[in-house]
């Protein structure tokens, strides 16, 4: 009875991976005892010793080994058990008497459990001679001649299906590989003619469950001769020593698993035999070899066959290693490109991006993007940026590991369903906590053949109260086509991207090192600076000072016997220092424009503008000045640089007045996050090409004789503008006045804070 899987809530793990390992029935074409050492006590023997020994199974427990066999026979095995490796007398030859002086002969195999006990398998013996070393030569050195003359890996693998079916005779043999998945696919086949191929088609994982895969890789070899015959017992199931049931993970004779039997009837199998192919201690693949009917292949042909197997797959691990190498040393070659370009150019992103090899060629990705800082560099095909935004929110939320990829990123993240055509491969590697490397594939649509319909892979049966999996009765051809899914990234490229991130964090990290101690660097340059022209600016003014007093005193004390050249040159004497002080006023303003040094606090700016026109109180009454204002808000800054910012822009106002009487006026409206500020004046105006010259210090626009001035005011506007993270510029026209504006952020302290830490965790992503 089929039964919907869903609507069971049962715990199908336990159906789908059964302890198949101590299943407690073999083979009946053989027999086994379990054997208790030093003694060799029988203590747990196959239910058919009656059919071949004459003698019942309950008759042969608890007695010795000696007691079924000849002392010669006996000292042999105790010889032999003493050797490191049981292997070593692997097969043994053992005669045992069946009636009177007949006697039947078996090949003996001994191998220990995990319990530790001793066990012996007996097959009949078909030959009565061991496949001597020579024949195992010529038959692996015959193979591997042909294989030494093919280059191409598919060629390789036909050839080694050949090798194996020319020397067992089996009907059909396959060569059977693991995908990543755990699906597997029939990649080489030889067959007789009048059977149905196989080749190329795919199985699902479930048809060998992980337990059946697990005993494939203990043992290398696994033969059912009958895959009809009845298996038999094991008295007792339960060990009476240590009171477990049998492990029979070695065993040759252990019954198939009913689930497995049922699989190769409805495949029309009458005997397999199958060759585990294990690569880096994994399992790769498997030698599939079926016959229609029953086929019994003696332990030396086993061997042989698992002998050929290993050599030859050697050959092909080492082929398809050697395929992989020239692809991983052009890599290699693009990554070591990557890393020199990321070095010598002051940005990172510019060495993966700008040069060729670049970041598409390290995986063979169609589209990639660096998210970096809040910003995305994209290169190729890829997703929108909005796209990008979410896709990375999904990362940091979902990843945890090093590196991510996926040959199907819509079944993981639907929103990616919308730009399948360019992402539905992605491979991802993180560089900090929120930025990210990314490469995309694009869509490739596929058909898969099935060997069935996957989706009923297995039924769910319950017969007697009891519910077991049965296999599919069917392997005809199912064709799926699979879309939402781009080409695998191969495991190469997965590790190059590895590689390049180390790369990258190492970069990223001498970068932001450096740039810690050119920063550190500068602060102490600009501190020695600042101290330099403070004391040169404080010890000159006493100097000019003197001057100036003196140049005064001479010229009240003598001034009856100075002709008029003599006036004039101390008037000219007098201007030269009041100039300098100017200068040396203005420097000393401007070196002290430091942000450290801001005293940020709640200042309302109609204070601020007060003060200003406080100071300006002469030259706006010599002028006429009309100044007006809009109501003016209250901000986070340092109440002294902001009056002294509207002191010298109105101040420049008023200076650079047209013939009209100067009008001023103050603007400010709020923006989203931060302040903006304008200062108007209808005065001569200014050139727009020179708009951003006049914030550099000391440069002029005008003649000192035109208009009189140290040439640092707007640039300690500027510095003031800067310290507390806002901006300004000015708007202007010759002849139509000008409009200085400048902003101040919402939040002052708080916003300058964030944006410092911003600064910094925009290069280590640490934010």
């Amino acid at each position: 009875m089929v039964m919907d899987l869903e609507l069971q809530g049962m715990n199908l793990t336990s159906l789908k991976e059964p302890s198949i390992h101590i299943i407690s029935q073999i083979q009946p074409h053989g027999v086994l005892l379990v054997l208790e050492e030093p003694g060799l006590k029988i203590l747990q023997v196959s239910s058919n010793t009656y059919d071949v020994f004459g003698i019942s199974p309950e008759d042969m427990l608890q007695k010795k080994l000696e007691d079924l066999l000849d002392p010669f026979q006996i000292e042999r095995i105790e010889a032999g058990l003493l050797q490191e490796s049981l292997d070593f007398i692997n097969p043994t030859k053992i005669w045992a008497r069946v009636k009177g002086d007949e006697y039947v002969v078996f090949d003996g195999v001994f191998h220990r459990n995990s319990d530790g006990f001793l066990i012996l398998e007996l097959e009949p013996a078909i030959s009565q001679e061991n496949i001597p070393f020579l024949s195992f030569y010529h038959l692996a050195r015959a193979s591997i001649n042909k294989l030494e003359e093919t280059a191409n890996l598919r060629d390789f693998c036909q050839i080694l299906v050949e090798e194996v079916r020319k020397v067992t005779g089996f009907d059909r043999v396959m060569l059977y590989k693991f995908d990543d998945d755990e699906h597997g696919s029939v990649i080489a086949e030889e067959k007789v003619e009048s059977m149905e191929s196989y080749l190329g088609l795919h199985y699902p994982e479930s048809d060998i469950p992980r337990p059946a895969r697990k005993l494939f890789a203990s043992n290398w070899i696994r033969i059912i001769p009958d895959s009809h015959a009845q298996p038999v017992e094991i008295l007792p199931a339960i060990n009476p020593v240590s009171k477990h049931r049998l492990d029979l993970t070695n065993s040759i004779l252990r019954s198939p698993y009913q689930c497995h039997m049922e699989y190769l009837h409805n495949m029309g199998v009458g005997a397999s035999l199958t060759i585990s192919l294990i690569k880096e201690g994994k399992l790769w693949g498997l030698i599939a070899c079926h016959h229609q009917t029953p086929k019994y292949v003696s332990y030396e042909m086993r061997k042989a066959c698992e002998f050929l197997g290993r050599v030859i797959f050697s050959e092909l691990a080492d082929r398809e290693e050697t395929e992989d190498y020239d692809y991983r040393m052009r890599l290699t070659y693009i990554q070591s490109a990557l890393v020199e370009y990321m070095s010598q150019e002051e940005n990172f992103i510019d060495g993966l991006v700008k040069h060729q090899p670049n970041l598409l060629d390290l995986t063979g990705a169609q589209g990639a993007a660096i998210c970096f800082g809040g910003n995305y560099t994209l290169i190729g095909n890829t997703p929108k940026e909005e796209d990008l935004n979410f896709l990375v929110q999904w990362l940091k939320t979902n990843v945890d590991e090093e590196v991510f990829y996926t040959d199907s990123l819509p079944r993981l993240y639907p929103d990616a369903q919308h730009f399948k055509n360019v992402a539905s491969g992605l491979l991802a590697i993180p560089i900090s906590k929120r930025n990210y490397v990314l490469w995309f594939r694009p869509e490739v649509i596929q058909t898969v053949n099935w060997g069935g319909d996957p989706n009923q892979a297995f039924e769910l049966n319950q017969s007697d109260g009891n519910m077991r999996l049965c296999p599919r009765k069917s392997f005809e051809l199912w064709k799926q086509t699979v879309s939402l899914t781009s080409l695998p990234w191969r495991s190469v490229e997965i590790k190059a991207a590895v590689e390049l991130r180390k790369a990258i964090v190492n970069i990223v990290l001498r970068q932001a090192d450096e740039l810690a101690q050119l920063a550190h660097d500068l602060e102490l340059s600009n501190a020695e600076l600042k101290k330099f022209a403070y004391v040169a600016s404080h010890d000159l003014q006493e100097p000019l000072n003197q001057v100036a007093n003196y140049v005064q005193l001479l010229e009240m004390r003598y001034t009856e016997e100075l002709d008029e050249d003599a006036k004039e040159f101390i008037n000219y004497a007098v201007e030269g220092v009041s100039l300098m002080q100017t200068l040396i006023d203005d420097v000393l303003a401007y070196s002290k424009v430091d942000v450290q040094a801001i005293e940020f606090e709640l200042t309302g700016v109609d204070k601020a503008l007060e003060r200003a026109l406080g100071n300006l109180r002469k030259r706006i009454s010599e002028t006429g000045a009309v100044i007006t204002h809009d109501e003016l808000p209250t901000v986070m800054a340092d109440g002294t640089q902001l009056m002294q910012l509207f002191q010298n822009l109105i101040g420049n106002a008023i200076k650079f007045r047209s013939d009209k009487t100067p009008e001023i006026h103050i603007g400010a409206s709020r923006l989203e996050d931060e302040w903006l500020f304008s200062v108007r004046d209808n005065g001569i105006g200014i050139d727009p090409r020179f708009s951003d010259r006049i914030f550099v210090i000391f440069q002029r626009l005008h003649t000192r004789d035109e208009y009189p001035g140290s040439g640092m005011g707007l640039a300690i506007c500027k510095k003031i503008i800067e310290c507390h993270r806002g901006r300004i510029w000015v708007e202007s026209q010759l002849g139509e006045g000008a409009t200085f504006y400048f902003t101040i952020p919402v939040g002052g302290r708080e916003r300058e804070r964030r944006n410092g830490r911003k600064a910094q965790n925009n290069l280590l992503g640490r934010r």
